[in-house]
């Protein structure tokens, strides 16, 4: 797990961004979108793939479903496991384009900003239509192409960040194409870093009336056929 790597000395960086001001409201706004997207309900078995230190797990564990988190780095993880010791949470290393659960184990899959980093992103798809069960909800978050953040982030990249020199960023046609059927697309984080909060919060709340797909953080959800 080579990979793994490059998130292994990440972990408290990575939760003290969220601990910012912006940082903060990103949060709120992205996890609200998550809540919406995912439906979690008390009783669902839901997977977490590529959890991370389970910043955004924690918020979808509030109404009660059991969650597995997935990550590549350990300690991301042992972060995560810290972080939810409270909460019907269990971890495992692995790799989402291999997954190691049986087929149609989960209620749900989730993950969030992983996708980034993984090339062969239908193949990933794949394995998560194949651990949910029938009817069941497979959601993706990740950073849109269309935004600035990403044309920061891979800016970044091209002068040796060692987390996004090899990053790759996806716009809401591109996700639409990762699956046979057509997911629900919806984004958020329509302003930008250097946004005053109360600034950032109307522009917020303008892009999400109109429904523009241009927000940082783009999310899809598919429907499992029975």
């Amino acid at each position: 797990m080579k990979e793994a790597k490059i998130f292994n000395e990440w972990p408290q960086r990575y939760d003290r961004w969220f601990e910012t001001p912006i940082g903060k409201l990103i949060l709120y706004y992205e996890s609200k979108l998550l809540l919406e997207m995912l439906r979690p309900k008390s009783g669902e078995r839901i997977l977490d793939a590529g959890c991370g230190t389970g910043v955004f797990t924690r918020c979808l564990l509030e109404d009660g479903p059991r969650f597995v988190g997935l990550d590549i780095s350990f300690p991301m993880l042992f972060q995560a496991g810290k972080k939810l010791a409270r909460y019907p949470f269990g971890m495992v290393q692995g790799d989402m384009e291999d997954l190691p659960f049986a087929d149609n184990q989960f209620d749900k899959t989730i993950s969030v900003t992983a996708f980034e980093f993984i090339v062969n992103a239908r193949n990933a798809i794949d394995q998560l239509f194949r651990v949910t069960r029938p009817g069941g909800s497979i959601v993706v978050a990740t950073l849109n192409s269309l935004s600035p953040w990403a044309a920061r982030r891979k800016a970044a990249g091209e002068k040796g960040h060692p987390i996004f020199k090899n990053v790759i960023f996806r716009s809401p046609k591109e996700m639409n194409q990762l699956a046979p059927m057509t997911p629900l697309l919806k984004t958020a984080i329509h302003f930008q870093k250097h946004d005053e909060p109360l600034q950032a919060k109307k522009i917020e709340e303008r892009g999400r009336s109109i429904d523009a797909d241009t927000g940082a953080f783009l999310v899809a959800r598919w429907e499992k056929p029975l």
